[in-house]
């Protein structure tokens, strides 16, 4: 396949956001004092590039030519703005920012504290033919004996992490066992990470996920999915970050299939009372796909998460379809099925799949709109086209606005 660099297959006129060095933030996410770097009007459709952070840690060296040289991938397949941020001077700082490089912000005009941002998938590319699946620090869902130690190790010495390159065929992913043999799976690309600015001016670490968004890793998040996010700061400065080409529930080990994706996505503002209500009663973001509604909980503990997914899921019904909270509690238990998002991420993540098809004719009794999946939202702004690339600089360093 061919290796989309940086405006490679952008056509002319398109709004589109790279992934260069002054386009990204490393380890933070932006807060309500960060500049955008896009302004688009509300319904806007945009291209963002974005790129993993595999091969560009200090503990995989910090050279993605020799972390993916090494697993026979050449120099020439490495993507341009990779290079770039590895060349910038920029230093990944693991004591204060998560791992992740993301792309924003982006201001979508007319967003307003309490509002929701729905921001919806509409196609995902892959943008090279591997990425990197880790389990490192100690850490993911066995922490205290995953990565295993090698031979040899002395007592006390940090264990080195485990950073297998997978490569794509086709539709599937191929992961070497190392033998001679290969495992296969099937590729469903997201991005792991989409959000808005949280009202706070305090640097906000990329890794735990919350009602901003952030680092949901909610796998149905890809293309035909709607993410619906409250709002927290004008404009709500939207970013997306952490691609994935694949990971299942849960994603046991510190990261899935980490690989870059272009995504376009539209983003919309919902100002109508019937989403703002439903944002209200939920304590985070919501989503839908053609066959689903997908309801969070986030918590530290994983019980507790559940039980937030399970208290969000109830909310949901009752403010969407009018179902009384006994019967919206009855109905999860025949037929919501509940899943583990992820549980590497400081807060770990349950949410709560529930079929949308099981809910049809309950729509117009409560004059909402199922096709919308929300209720009638206003209108986008017009035709007018987005601003261009305001405030050009991103944020400074590390640590950004």
């Amino acid at each position: 396949m061919t290796v989309l660099h940086s405006g490679v297959g952008i056509t002319a006129g398109e709004t589109y956001l790279p992934a260069r060095p002054d386009e990204v933030w490393w380890g933070l996410l932006p807060n309500a004092a960060s500049r955008p770097v896009l302004t688009v009007p509300s319904g806007q459709a945009i291209r963002i590039d974005t790129i993993s952070h595999e091969g560009l840690l200090a503990d995989q060296g910090g050279d993605p030519r020799t972390f993916f040289g090494a697993a026979g991938i050449p120099a020439d397949a490495l993507l341009d703005d990779v290079l770039a941020l590895a060349g910038s001077g920029r230093r990944h700082q693991p004591d204060v920012a998560g791992p992740h490089v993301v792309t924003g912000p982006v201001a979508v005009r007319g967003a307003r504290p309490g509002d929701v941002l729905e921001v919806e998938v509409l196609d995902l590319v892959r943008r090279a033919p591997y990425g990197a699946i880790s389990n490192r620090h100690g850490r993911g869902a066995l922490p205290g004996e995953m990565p295993i130690a090698p031979p040899g190790l002395p007592a006390g010495a940090a264990v080195p992490p485990v950073c297998l390159v997978a490569h794509t065929r086709g539709e599937s992913g191929v992961l070497p066992v190392g033998d001679g043999r290969q495992i296969r799976f099937p590729l469903r690309p997201f991005l792991g990470i989409m959000g808005v600015a949280a009202a706070t001016t305090d640097p906000v670490h990329s890794v735990p996920p919350g009602p901003h968004g952030g680092n949901l890793d909610i796998r149905h998040l890809g293309v035909g999915a709607r993410l619906y996010l409250p709002v927290q700061v004008p404009d709500a400065l939207f970013y997306a970050g952490d691609p994935h080409f694949a990971q299942g529930d849960g994603e046991v080990a510190l990261t899935a299939f980490e690989a870059p994706l272009r995504a376009l996505l539209r983003l919309t503002v919902r100002s109508d009372e019937t989403v703002r209500r439903t944002a209200r009663a939920l304590s985070a973001p919501w989503a839908q796909t053609d066959a689903l509604h997908i309801v969070a909980g986030l918590d530290p503990d994983l019980g507790a998460a559940m039980r937030a997914a399970t208290r969000n899921a109830v909310a949901f019904l009752g403010e969407r379809f009018a179902l009384p909270p006994h019967v919206a509690l009855a109905y999860l238990s025949a037929a919501g099925d509940f899943a583990v998002s992820q549980v590497v991420d400081q807060v770990v993540g349950v949410h709560c799949c529930i079929r949308r098809d099981d809910l049809r004719g309950l729509d117009e009794a409560n004059g909402l709109d199922e096709a919308n999946g929300l209720g009638g939202p206003d209108g986008p702004d017009g035709p007018d086209g987005p601003d261009g690339p305001d405030g050009l600089g991103g944020p400074d360093g590390d640590i950004g606005g």
